[in-house]
């Protein structure tokens, strides 16, 4: 027996024709982990595998969807080629030159009709730091047009707006993730890390082996609630109302931190009455969670020397978001912890790249380095840098959303599309589906043809992520540089060559000299200097050689700003704001109704990624899920008479989906989850209305009101 295994395993090695290893990243979330995928190429196929890779951040672990993110890589679905649709709807290649000509003669067609802002660029925050430099580059230099934003506008928006009314600079964590072991006290608000950034969980490990006592306030009992001391049950939408309990729990039992309240912020007049009005029981009843809960938090959370806070999509994806972020802002500076050790403040970025993805242009209202596009400075050191008159840069322009709404008011008649999945992402998901077919021409720029770029006219072919080399900001605000050295496949090409190509078709090729994408970073960090978000003190080189550098850096000596707001914030002044929150900012929207008495809550599962597109792709991650689901409490399904693994209708005023049922305790019986991944039927986002946050812009996707049915197939007649 042992021979045979030796000669089979003899003849196995003979079999192999070689090896290749690819360093890369993990394509998938902000924690942007090291990894390296190996390549073995045998007589009859060809096998991966991955392996973590030693870095400050993970420590070289991988999460399920990192050791299979080379599956939809090498998938035999992906485009090779550009393809344009015909008139039956089927697709036909088309050579580069081909689909360029189309691209410059379309889009010029309908500027020169309907104006500049006729055509729209919608852009991800998937994508590198230097193809969101050169996506915004070329909405504002070639096409002219102001209409540019991105997916990243429905991941942390309302977080970076708040951060940035209230602390002045907008970075992920103001500190570095290694100070979270440091904190005493972490209260994470609305965040699933367990499911959406697996290897951060050692972190919070750590600190609860170092005695650190950690809150949760979710809806439900996520596997990260599972490792909490104290988790205060939210009903969903409410969490400004939990917030101002808390706060004036806090003023109440005298442990406001007046020093720093005094030296270090502004507005403590203001919110002090505001607080003192405010009934602890009322706000409490109203957020649904209990008053003694509230209290006990309120008094551990204040005591701890170090502590902080950590807020995600579950507080941030709401059509109050902005306030109910800066709400919990309130919170960290009311008790001065913040600018110190194991100190501060974090949203954890979902998307991979959503910290870079909108700090150098891709969002309506910001230009390079975060400068913001209505600033009469911002604007002129911009267009002084990218050698075109100021008065020829257009001004703000709408966010993702509402640019869907442009498009079906038919102000917006062409769009670019590039690397995201509008038709499952955006909320109102129906409504997204008309208004792209109302669009004159459109191109998209994808891997495959994914349920909103079966919508286009054209599809241009892009490189992977093993094959596109650029820099990532993770949610720590370290940039980090992925290696790519696969050779695209077939015609396909990376992201920042297809851009820098549209632009030549375009009559722009003076301002996208570019040959590499190193290249590209080199004008990005002198675009950047003097920004909040200063990268010119960083190279290919030195990001290599120190594993990452953190924003701001703004010369080649400088070591970079892991903890940030020391000595003052961001804000003119060098103070922090403190606001009064109005504890019921929720739109009625949000309320239930005789008609739909349960609130719809969303969020990510595991296994898969966004909309699904890449980790369907995999056979691996598809298996451990393959469909969606309803999680509801059991109490709840008794009411509807719902069984476990039962087909339930989930029917809001927006629309319906059908998916299966998953009862479990660990969840509020007013409120129901289903991820967000899967589309079609089981696309949860055609459940969600098209109300927007008025300052973030944010879809309120966490707190919908539904109503559900045992879902009864329906009845098959034959005809006699």
């Amino acid at each position: 027996m042992k021979h045979s295994l030796l000669h089979y395993y003899r003849e196995k090695q003979k079999q192999s024709e070689s090896e290749k290893v690819y360093d890369t990243q993990c394509p998938f979330c902000s924690m942007q982990c090291k990894k390296k995928v190996i390549e073995q190429s045998f007589v009859t196929r060809k096998q991966y595998k991955t392996e973590g890779v030693d870095n400050p951040v993970t420590k070289g672990r991988l999460c399920m969807k990192g050791m299979n993110a080379y599956a939809h890589a090498v998938h035999e679905d992906r485009l090779m080629h550009p393809v344009q649709k015909q008139a039956d709807g089927s697709w036909k290649e088309v050579s580069w030159e081909e689909a360029l000509a189309l691209v410059r003669e379309k889009f010029q067609s309908l500027q020169q009709q309907y104006g500049s802002d006729s055509v729209g660029v919608y852009g991800s925050a998937s994508i590198t730091n230097e193809e969101s430099y050169l996506l915004g580059k070329l909405a504002r230099v070639a096409l002219k047009t102001k209409y540019i934003d991105y997916n990243g506008r429905f991941c942390m928006s309302s977080a970076a707006t708040a951060s940035k009314a209230v602390l002045g600079i907008d970075r992920g964590l103001t500190n570095a993730l290694s100070d979270i072991p440091k904190a005493q006290v972490l209260l994470l608000s609305g965040t699933n890390i367990a499911s959406c950034q697996p290897v951060m969980m050692p972190y919070l490990e750590e600190a609860k082996a170092n005695g650190a006592f950690i809150i949760v306030i979710d809806p439900r009992k996520t596997e990260t609630a599972a490792i909490a001391d104290l988790h205060l049950e939210v009903t969903p939408g409410r969490d400004a109302a939990l917030t101002n309990a808390m706060l004036a729990s806090l003023m109440q039992q005298g442990l406001v931190n007046e020093s720093f309240v005094k030296d270090r912020t502004e507005g403590w007049q203001e919110l002090q009455p505001h607080l003192q009005s405010i009934s602890i029981k009322d706000a409490a009843d109203y957020a649904g969670v209990e008053v003694q809960k509230i209290s006990d938090a309120v008094r551990i959370f204040a005591a701890a020397e170090t502590g902080m806070v950590l807020t995600a999509r579950g507080v941030e994806q709401q059509t109050d978001g902005h306030m109910a972020v800066r709400n919990l802002l309130n919170l960290v500076l009311l008790t001065g912890k913040i600018g110190r050790e194991g100190c501060g403040y974090g949203a954890v970025t979902g998307q991979g790249n959503g910290q870079g993805g909108r700090e150098h242009g891709q969002k309506a209202d910001q230009l390079p380095g975060y400068r913001m596009i209505d600033n009469p400075e911002d604007r002129q050191h911009i267009a002084d840098f990218w050698g075109v008159p100021e008065e020829e840069l257009p001004g703000r322009g709408v966010s993702a959303y509402e640019m869907m709404e442009k498009v079906k008011e038919r102000d917006i008649r062409g769009m670019l599309l590039v690397c995201s999945n509008p038709v499952v992402s955006n909320p109102n998901a129906s409504f997204i589906k008309e208004a792209l077919e109302t669009l004159d021409f459109f191109v998209a720029v994808d891997l495959f043809i994914s349920e909103s770029a079966q919508y286009a006219d054209l599809i241009l072919p892009a490189a992977s992520y093993l094959e596109d080399e650029g820099t990532m900001t993770n949610l720590e605000g370290r940039v980090t540089l992925r290696e790519a050295t696969k050779k695209p496949p077939g015609s396909t090409k990376p992201d920042w060559k297809i851009i820098c190509e549209l632009a030549e078709a375009l009559g722009a090729a003076e301002h996208f000299p570019f040959r590499s994408a190193e290249e590209v970073f080199n004008e990005l960090r002198h675009a950047s200097r003097g920004g909040a978000a200063d990268y010119y003190g960083m190279t290919y080189d030195r990001i290599r050689r120190e594993e990452g550098l953190f924003w701001p850096c703004p010369d080649l000596d400088h070591p970079g700003t892991p903890r940030l707001f020391a000595n003052s914030f961001g804000r003119p002044d060098g103070r922090a704001l403190l606001t009064a929150v109005d504890s019921k900012a929720v739109q009625s929207t949000s309320i239930p109704t005789e008609k739909h008495p349960l609130l719809l809550t969303t969020g990510r599962v595991m296994a898969h990624y966004l909309t699904g597109v890449q980790t369907r792709r995999s056979t691996k991650l598809a298996a451990r899920l393959y469909e969606s689901f309803i999680e509801l409490h059991p109490a709840t399904a008794d009411t509807y008479s719902i069984a476990e693994g039962d087909l339930v209708d989930v029917i809001s005023d927006a629309g319906s989906i059908t998916v299966r049922a998953q009862l479990t305790a660990d969840i509020r019986r007013d409120t129901v989850f289903v991820p967000f991944h899967w589309a079609e039927h089981q696309n949860v986002n055609m459940l969600i209305p098209g109300k927007l946050d008025p300052v973030s812009r944010m879809p309120g996707y966490k707190s919908t009101p539904v109503s559900i049915k045992r879902h009864e197939p329906a009845l098959q007649t034959t005809e006699s």
